[in-house]
């Protein structure tokens, strides 16, 4: 007699993945549909209409793309990046508490004695009094790089100069529309104080949509310039990178530099940007600087053209004819596989074989690039990779 196949365990096993696979899409829906509600301020707004219009005119902006473009693309190695993600540095932040110094609103109230003075306050904030004028660049006060406030890196200390502590402002100066420069929940509560904005095309989209007027906000294509008052210009200058704040708005909005011009002092801040050829021309055009502020770390070799890396970082500052170098773009997020102390490690061994020039203040600190300070490191010391070993080489720039 014939013996009939048991399929009912089968069709149990089955149905069980079938109920899990469900159960996970629903957990994963659940988990989009929270991000979406708790952070849809936070993406920002579409750019439209006249300001729409402005992009499209860019020499920047490409009609096919509709977005904006590098004049050298970016190489991208995507299964690098998944794949450096399991050789991560176990130093990738700090185990003890950072020595910060703390800033109060009274150390503003002495003008610099020489004319220009920088106060560093982690990442790419820093607060600069040049000429008579008060400039911030890319501030975050807020908790994490991201749109909501329970998940994304998080910072490793308090802001150490207190928002309330912040002194009168001539102008925010913000590179691009990444969560790490600009910050939605800072931008509001400066959006109170009625601050001036100076930004690339598109980003005063996000800013009118958080609470600040139109009227205070100005948007400049690369090599444009505005007049701030009392003699100070702030130029737009190329930049080598990208922007986005959600999955369907990639390079929708411009990214920059600057060029900082007062009557009798310069400075350039990078902002995000990989090594590209178009650096000499910012050097000629608006160079010498007294001081560069050029972004150092969180780099990556998959992904060589998005930041400088230490020793490209202190390449462009000689290609922009700077004078001191302040590193920035580390020391408050760990956004990279690498250690947290090592792009500073490889910044001081890069200048020092060019005779460059570098200050590294503690957060919170501030100098004068007239008078710079020698380095003391406050940081821990920590393994970290040297250039021979982990180079970090963009695409499409000669080498020296």
């Amino acid at each position: 007699m014939a013996h009939r196949q048991r399929t009912r365990p089968r069709v149990r096993w089955r149905s069980r993945v079938g109920w899990g696979v469900v159960m996970l899409s629903g957990a994963f829906a659940l988990f989009v549909a929270v991000v979406l509600v708790d952070g849809w301020a936070a993406f920002g707004s579409a750019p439209e209409g006249a300001r729409r219009s402005r992009m499209e005119s860019s020499p920047a902006w490409d009609a096919d793309a509709g977005a904006f473009e590098n004049a050298e693309p970016m190489t991208n190695d995507f299964w690098g990046m998944f794949t450096e993600a399991f050789d991560a540095s176990e130093y990738g932040r700090p185990r003890d508490a950072v020595p910060v110094v703390a800033a109060s609103a009274a150390a503003f109230e002495t003008p610099p004695p020489r004319g220009l003075r920088v106060t560093w306050l982690g990442h790419s904030t820093t607060l600069i009094e040049i000429d008579g004028r008060r400039v911030l660049t890319d501030p975050v006060w807020g908790p994490r790089t991201s749109p909501v406030t329970w998940l994304g890196p998080e910072r490793w200390y308090a802001p150490p100069l207190p928002f309330e502590a912040l002194p009168e402002l001539d102008a925010v100066l913000i590179s691009h529309d990444h969560y790490d420069h600009l910050d939605h929940p800072t931008v509001v509560r400066l959006a109170a104080r009625q601050v001036p904005f100076v930004v690339p095309l598109g980003v005063g989209a996000h800013l009118v949509a958080w609470g600040v007027p139109e009227d205070r906000v100005v948007e400049l294509d690369w090599w444009q310039e505005h007049d701030v008052g009392g003699g100070l210009t702030i130029a737009a200058t190329p930049a080598r990178h990208a922007s986005g704040r959600f999955v369907d708005d990639r390079n929708r909005t411009l990214w920059a530099s600057y060029a900082i011009i007062g009557p009798s002092h310069r400075v350039w801040f990078s902002g995000d940007t990989g090594l590209f050829n178009a650096l000499s021309e910012i050097g000629a055009r608006y160079g010498p600087f007294d001081l560069t502020m050029v972004e150092v770390g969180a780099y990556g070799q998959a992904w060589p053209d998005w930041h400088l890396g230490p020793e490209q970082a202190v390449r462009a500052h000689r290609m922009v004819r700077g004078r001191v170098m302040l590193p920035i773009h580390w020391g408050l997020f760990n956004l990279a596989y690498h250690g947290w102390t090592e792009p500073i490690e490889r910044v001081l061994v890069a200048a020092e074989a060019s005779a460059v020039t570098v200050v590294s203040p503690r957060p919170g600190a501030r100098f004068e690039p007239g008078d710079p300070p020698p380095v003391v490191p406050w940081w821990p010391e920590r393994p970290w990779r040297e250039a021979d070993q982990y180079p970090i080489v963009a695409s499409g720039v000669p080498p020296e």
